[in-house]
């Protein structure tokens, strides 16, 4: 009678192949480090990975007051069978790593401590920035760092050196607080007659930066020929900035009157004198024996 093969049943071939294959399952979680098995890599190259140390966390976060220098630490893991060498910088942000270059073994961790400052001057708030690895062959891996700096928002606007040149009226706003500002500005002016010009709050196109200055201008094509004008600019920014400045000009043809006869001379003599007397009035205040107005320039500039 011929032999027959016996077939192993279907248990017992999963219990023949399930050793090898917890076996190779265990030789390959016991190469992945402990910060990439509680934690994915924040970012990786070639058999190598940068992260936080520790584990666990996908980028750094810190909170501290201007000035403050905080502490952490982050994590360069080479999974491959060779050394890797690679350069560690931080951007956007005063990274500075204790070590900015480091070799790295095989199958090993290495953690590098670095700080970051505060910065002393700026907006409280959220603020960004990496710090990064780069190896020989140009691969490279970044972390995210989100810094929040501490400290009370104050909103501070104030308008400088305002100056009429020409058919323009120059100005500087300064930013005095810890805020971005979206200033609104207001430009009122007066003659000796009344209103010459009325323009109400306008949002500029502009943010200001905490500590910045600005130069800027507003046109005024249609200012007076003949006048003595009192210029008025209000600022305002959202969280109660608020500051208005003025100056003071004459608007006088000298060039049309200087190429007419004596008589023009005399009769632009009359108007000047006319609109200085008329400029010089203040409620309740006799004109006979006032102080003569200091002598101001009569080619549009500010006082």
């Amino acid at each position: 009678m011929p032999s027959t093969a016996r077939v192993p049943h279907p248990s017992r071939v999963l219990r023949l192949f399930r050793l090898p294959i917890l076996s190779i399952a265990g030789a390959v979680a016991a190469a992945v480090p402990a910060t990439a098995a509680t934690g994915t890599p924040a970012a990786a190259g070639p058999g190598w990975s940068l992260a936080p140390a520790g584990g666990g966390r996908p980028a750094f976060y810190a909170e501290g007051a201007p000035g403050t220098v905080l502490q952490d630490a982050v994590s360069v893991t080479n999974r491959g069978a060779a050394p890797v060498t690679v350069r560690l910088r931080g951007t956007g942000l005063p990274v500075v790593p204790a070590r900015t270059e480091i070799r790295v073994p095989a199958r090993t961790r290495a953690d590098v401590p670095f700080t970051i400052t505060v910065p002393g001057t700026g907006a409280p708030g959220d603020l960004a920035g990496t710090i990064g690895a780069l190896d020989g062959d140009g691969h490279r891996a970044t972390v995210r760092i989100r810094l929040r700096a501490a400290g009370p928002a104050l909103a501070a606007l104030t308008v400088e050196h305002v100056a009429v040149r020409g058919d323009r009226i120059t100005y500087e706003l300064v930013n005095r607080g810890t805020t971005v500002l979206a200033p609104r500005l207001a430009v009122h002016a007066r003659g000796v007659l009344g209103t010459v010009l009325d323009r109400a709050p306008r949002a500029l196109p502009v943010r200001v930066e905490p500590g910045r200055r600005l130069r800027l201008s507003e046109p005024w094509p249609g200012r007076p020929a003949l006048d003595a004008v009192r210029v008025r600019l209000t600022v305002t920014a959202p969280g109660g900035a608020h500051d208005t400045t003025g100056t003071s000009a004459w608007f006088v043809p000298w060039g049309p009157l200087a190429a007419g006869t004596g008589g023009g001379a005399a009769l632009a003599g009359g108007a000047l004198f006319t609109v200085r007397r008329r400029g010089r009035r203040r409620p309740g205040r006799a004109e006979d024996g006032e102080p003569a107005p200091a002598r101001a320039e009569l080619t549009g500039a500010a006082r």
